[in-house]
């Protein structure tokens, strides 16, 4: 009763923080489950799918009534992401746990020093177009269908949702502001999930009893978090964010290598 307890707290925790930065949660919830609660690291990455759907239900609609998602830009992404996603649950089965935690670790350094350098991500442009919000314009079309296949992989290999890619892809590369980018990329990493957890699920490696209560923390933190986004200014956030992703990567790493 009190891990269960325990598993909705650290679950509501990181839906909140996932809504919040459009990452699905699931770069806190793998990290959670293997070293707060001991549970294998593929077994995590299943629980950490199911909580990520759980995430894009929570927020997608309450960004999609703002007005605030470019639906247009992230069903097209979503479709190279989501074949990279079956890619990466094939492969994921292929690879040593050690070696997983490694990549998790990495990809946590990588994401922090990326958004230490990040200044605000890019500026409004002169005009938008048809099917997205006024105000900017997207280019790097081409590098943008690259990074969206590449995060479906990294989303299965590692249960991450592929958000934590998505957001500084469609925001630094592509040029859409960091809100939009947050939006858009709720909307995508639920699809992202979904195609990689059938594998896991085929595979017996989700467990209902841990999932169960994980996906509910995740449901009520991504709906609070969706709610509170526009009156929180997302460089504290992103500040306090950056700890947290150095300090797992640290432990992470320690758990590849011992």
């Amino acid at each position: 009763m009190i891990v269960g307890l325990l598993m909705v707290g650290g679950g509501a925790a990181a839906g909140m923080f996932g809504s919040l930065l459009g990452l699905g949660g699931g770069v806190l919830i793998v990290p959670l489950l293997t070293l707060g609660f001991g549970l294998p690291l593929r077994e995590a990455v299943g629980v950490s799918l199911v909580s990520v759907i759980m995430t894009s239900s929570a927020a997608a609609g309450v960004y999609l009534e703002r007005h605030v998602a470019n639906l247009r830009l992230g069903m097209t992404l979503e479709l190279f992401t989501a074949m990279g996603a079956l890619v990466g649950g094939s492969v994921a089965f292929l690879l040593d746990e050690r070696l997983l935690a490694g990549l998790f670790a990495a990809l946590l350094i990588y994401i922090a020093v990326t958004m230490v350098r990040r200044r605000g991500g890019s500026g409004p442009q002169p005009t938008g177009e048809e099917g997205a919000p006024d105000g900017y314009v997207i280019r790097n079309r081409g590098k943008g269908v690259v990074g969206a296949t590449f995060a479906g992989v990294v989303s299965a290999l590692l249960g991450i949702g592929g958000g934590i890619i998505k957001v500084p892809l469609m925001n630094l590369t592509m040029g859409v502001p960091l809100r939009v980018s947050t939006a858009t990329s709720n909307l995508m990493i639920g699809i992202t999930a979904a195609a990689s957890a059938v594998i896991y699920l085929l595979r017996g490696e989700i467990d209902p009893y841990v999932a169960g209560p994980t996906a509910i923390g995740v449901f009520l933190g991504a709906s609070i978090g969706s709610r509170v986004a526009p009156r929180i200014d997302l460089r504290y956030l992103r500040a306090l964010f950056v700890v947290v992703l150095l300090y797992t990567a640290s432990q992470m790493l320690l758990k590849a290598i011992g």
